[in-house]
Order: C-alpha cells, then structure tokens, then sequence
C-alpha cells in the first residue's frame, strides 16, 4: 500500500493515473496507468510496466525496486521529451502471486481490441555478477559467462523490432537479444514476468532483466538490498532504455 501511494504521487505529478482494478485472485488488485500521448497519438502506444509487489520475506530491492525506478524515470524523461508515439506506463500489482495483474490487464485489452507496439516488462535490472547461469547451458557458448549485460527476451515476431531497440540500449550498456519461440513454453524461466500474459494474447512483448536468479543470488531473500545493486548499471540501463524505446 506504501508503496501504491508512493507510485500514484510519482505518476500523478506527470499526468492522470489509472487504477484498474481487479480480482483475479484472493485478494482484489490495483493496477496503475499513466498514459503518454507521444508525438504522434494515432500510432499504437508502446506499453512499459514494471511490478510494484515484493516477495515475501524480501527487501526487494532488485526485485522489484530497479524495475519501478526506470519506470518513474523513463516517466519523467518522456514527460519532458515526448517519444514519436504514445507511451502506456503501468505498475502492475500481485506479479509475485502468478502475475494476475498483467494477466488481467492483458486479458482486458484484448477484449477491447486494444492494439499495442510492443509491451516491454521491466524485471530486476541492477545485479552484476563475475559469473552468469543459463536455463540451456549450451547459451553460454553464445552469450558468455560473465554476468555484465542486460537481457532483452521477446518473442520471435518481435525480433525484428527487438533488434533495433536492443542496438541503440548497446550504445550504453552490454544489450543481449534472446528470441524465444512458442510463447517460452519450453522454457519456463523466460515466462517468469508480467510479459508472459501478452504473449499469451498475442501481443509482441519482451522482458529486460538482469537474468534474476540466473545471477543474483539474493533474489527472493531478505539479502535483496540496495548495497548488493550495481547503481552505474542500472542507469546506464536506463539511459538505454530511453534511447532505444524513445525511437520506437
């Protein structure tokens, strides 16, 4: 709830915010949405959402605090410089609980026939490590054994646009592309974010994350604390995100 408050006055300052409301589980949800016209409204919007709900027994602050830092800061920075097209942030509630709020926000905006761009999920985005862990161990071959980059997962029909995006974050920060195909039912690691309810619907989504507990080994404890984050990493993240979202 503090953390909603906080959201909502952060948010709020930039433009009206959303509560969508739902009740997909025990308890009923709130999700936050604060919407960006862009340069050119009538193009789809692009939709950048990170989850406001902790685990617990965790301080949380890889997971999810990095996240909805870049959130208010990509808020902040489009509210001043407007992308080409219209920008959707969310904070979605109860990821931690199977993520109900992204399912039912995804599962509303299909209903209405809501097109989107693209829907990015900002996942843990501030853990380096010396050493890196895949789901597959032949990835490392591909991607490497140090844990120095950050990770954009999409699914295939997204790649071509993915690409682009992940050229421009490489500018600031080692970018990574993992295309995924099939919605990442073969792998279950990738669908662990609030974008795995969009590939669900059908929509192009993608997760940009530090890999979680492929690297960080406080994820999910009471050791997720701000002094365990690289900061320099999460900004240039940031930084990147602006640049390679921004042109979308």
């Amino acid at each position: 709830m503090a953390v909603r408050t906080y959201l909502k006055e952060q948010l709020g300052a930039l433009g009206p915010v959303e509560e969508h409301r739902f009740s997909e589980g025990i308890d009923a949800g709130t999700n936050l949405i604060l919407k960006l016209p862009g340069q050119r409204p009538e193009l789809d919007p692009l939709l950048v959402a990170a989850h406001y709900d902790g685990p617990l027994h965790s301080i949380g602050a890889d997971d999810n605090a990095s996240g909805l830092a870049a959130l208010i800061e990509l808020a902040r920075h489009w509210s001043d410089h407007p992308p080409r097209r219209p920008v959707w942030l969310v904070a979605f509630d109860q990821e931690e609980w199977g993520m109900l709020g992204s399912r039912a926000l995804a599962r509303d905006l299909k209903a209405s026939g809501q097109k989107l761009q693209l829907m990015v999920s900002l996942e843990m985005l501030a853990y380096t490590s010396a050493t890196q862990r895949y789901p597959i161990p032949a990835m490392q071959a591909v991607y490497g054994n140090r844990g120095d980059f950050i990770a954009v997962v999409g699914n295939l029909t997204a790649t071509p646009m993915l690409s682009g995006i992940v050229g421009r974050m490489g500018q600031q920060v080692i970018t990574k592309l993992l295309p995924v195909p099939a919605a990442g039912h073969a792998m279950p690691d990738v669908r662990l974010s609030d974008h795995s309810p969009f590939w669900d619907a059908g929509y192009n989504a993608a997760m940009v994350t530090d890999t979680s507990f492929l690297r960080n080994p406080h994820y999910h404890q009471m050791s997720d604390t701000i002094d365990t984050l690289d900061l320099p990493f999460l900004a240039a993240v940031t930084e990147g995100l602006k640049e390679g979202l921004g042109a979308l």
